[in-house]
C-alpha cells in the first residue's frame, strides 16, 4: 500500500511536467492582423521549436518568407522577416510575450521614404 501513494505522486508530477513542456511550446500555425499603408492586413506564420532553435516562415501579401534571427526564451518570441519591394530589401522586426494560444507584442518596420520606423501592436493568435 505504500506504493500507491508514491505511484499516485509519480503520476501527477510526470502529468504536471507534460502539460508545462507543452504550454511553453511556441509550435504551431499563427494569425494576425496590422495596419498597413493602405488598410488591414492579415498575415499567418507557422512557427516550429525543436530542440531550443525556433525556425518558421511568415506568409502575407508579399509572399512567404523565412524566419530569421529567431529566438524563444523565457516566454519571449523575437524574429525578423527579410522582405524585397521595388528592388529594396527590408527587414521588419517581430518581439512579443507568449502566453498559451496568443502572442502580444510589436512589430517594427520601415518608415517610408527614409522616415522613422513604424511600430505597430502585434497580436497573433494560434490556428488550431
Amino acid at each position: 500500500m505504500k506504493s500507491l501513494p508514491k505511484l499516485a505522486a509519480a503520476l501527477l508530477t510526470a502529468t504536471l511536467l507534460t502539460v508545462s513542456a507543452f504550454a511553453a511550446d511556441i509550435s504551431g500555425k499563427w494569425k494576425w492582423t496590422t495596419q498597413g499603408r493602405n488598410g488591414p492586413v492579415e498575415t499567418t506564420s507557422t512557427l516550429t521549436l525543436k530542440d531550443g532553435v525556433l525556425t518558421g516562415t511568415v506568409s502575407g501579401r508579399m509572399g512567404d518568407a523565412p524566419i530569421g534571427d529567431a529566438s524563444f526564451k523565457d516566454g519571449t518570441v523575437a524574429f525578423t522577416v527579410t522582405r524585397e519591394f521595388n528592388g529594396a530589401k527590408f527587414v521588419i522586426k517581430y518581439q512579443g510575450k507568449f502566453e498559451g494560444n496568443t502572442i502580444t507584442g510589436t512589430v517594427e518596420r520601415p518608415g517610408r521614404d527614409g522616415d522613422a520606423p513604424v511600430t505597430l501592436e502585434w497580436k497573433a493568435t494560434r490556428e488550431n
